[in-house]
């Protein structure tokens, strides 16, 4: 890192910039890890989150390949220099950890090091996290400890920031597991009134149908059809439902795999055609994905129970870092101007908070016999 005036200011303003982007908590650690490594020209680096069992809840390393990790083994236990630093509540900056009466060593797989610095990362009189750095790049020359003053001044800037950062990312987390569960009450609430309606209909028109069956049989057919149509309509009804239901296999599959399976399931389940195209796309974070799955899904729901389109098309494509989501039918549309003042929000307010949430952008373009389009932008992580 160069001393160059205000270097170390640029540097830091860049590292928080970079922590403000995240909003999962893993993305959070991960960033907060790398921007201190780069930030304080260190070979490792390293961030701890303590559980309640004297262990590490989270462990997220830099500079240490996939292999090497895997090779290493378990999380790290709470002891030693790791301990004092948790427990106390203070830094370490040490020029040789292996020679500090506290080191109880580490695993044959474990890189070498020798300077240390460790800060805790605290909320008030909370630890909800430790920042460990390892080997910087330019010892001095006598060999005492690389990290000095100065890099434990700039780190101290961080690790509030990263407070802040990995405090708000979990307050994120929360609000959504609120969110889904609201998500789920209300559609809950919706598969309860649809499939209640259908059954009850279907139970009066299977009664009529016996009624008229042997004094009119043509009147009992038509009946006995209705009752088909019926259970074909509760049928979508609940397809519809645990798809929404269904958690989405984001971790597993992604974005990409996750939008086609959901949309060929809506094109068997409804009449109308439903299509997915991609192009492409490369991961993105967390937040965003889910956020693009919801939108679809939210766009989807009207574009197929509102609109009476005969085709939906749903169009997930690159965009810079980032990714474009199209969800366009051909159905009834609307004026968006007017849909506040009507009072039939079809979900807009929702899905533009979701957008809006992870830095992205939501637009409709829609007219009223003209069909609508969906469109979200994010700008990648």
């Amino acid at each position: 890192m160069s001393d160059g005036p205000g270097s170390g200011l640029y540097a830091v303003s860049s590292a928080l910039l970079a922590m403000s982007r995240h909003l999962e908590v893993r993305d959070v650690l991960k960033t907060i890890v790398a921007s201190a490594r780069e930030l304080l020209d260190a070979e490792y680096a390293a961030l701890g989150v303590p559980d309640d069992h004297g262990g590490f809840a989270q462990f997220v390393v830099d500079g240490v390949s996939d292999a090497q990790w895997k090779a290493i083994g378990p999380l790290p236990r709470q002891h030693g220099i790791l301990a004092a630093m948790l427990h106390d509540a203070r830094p370490e900056r040490l020029a040789d950890v292996r020679k500090d009466p506290r080191f109880e060593g580490w695993p044959t797989a474990h890189p070498d090091m020798s300077d240390f610095l460790g800060l805790p990362i605290r909320d008030g009189d909370e630890v909800i996290g430790a920042l460990f750095l390892a080997n910087k790049q330019c010892p001095k020359p006598d060999g005492g400890c690389g990290f000095t003053e100065r890099d434990e001044e700039l780190l101290s800037i961080l690790a509030q920031h990263a407070a802040i950062a990995l405090t708000n990312a979990r307050l994120y987390e929360r609000s959504r597991e609120l969110t889904i569960a609201e998500e789920r009450s209300r559609l809950a609430h919706e598969l309860h009134d649809a499939v209640s309606q259908k059954l009850f209909s279907l139970r009066l028109t299977a009664q009529a149908a016996t009624a008229f069956m042997d004094r009119d049989p043509i009147r009992a057919k038509g009946e006995l059809q209705q009752v088909a149509r019926l259970a074909a309509e509760a049928a979508d009804e609940l397809r519809a439902a645990v798809i929404e239901l269904r958690p989405a296999a984001l971790d597993e599959d992604g974005l990409v795999a996750t939008l086609r399976t959901q949309v060929q399931v809506l094109d068997r389940a409804h009449s109308a055609c439903v299509t997915f195209s991609s192009h492409g796309v490369r991961a993105l974070p967390a937040a965003q994905e889910e956020a693009m799955l919801r939108v679809a899904q939210e766009a989807l729901h009207n574009a197929l129970r509102h609109s009476g389109a005969t085709r939906v098309d749903v169009d997930l494509a690159r965009h810079g870092q980032g990714a474009v989501l199209r969800v366009t039918d051909d159905g009834s549309g609307f004026d968006p101007r007017a849909v506040r003042r009507a009072g039939r929000h079809l979900g807009l307010v929702s899905m533009r908070d979701r957008a809006s949430g992870v830095g992205g952008r939501l637009t409709v373009e829609s007219a009223p016999g003209k069909g609508t389009t969906i469109k979200m932008e994010v700008p990648g992580g």
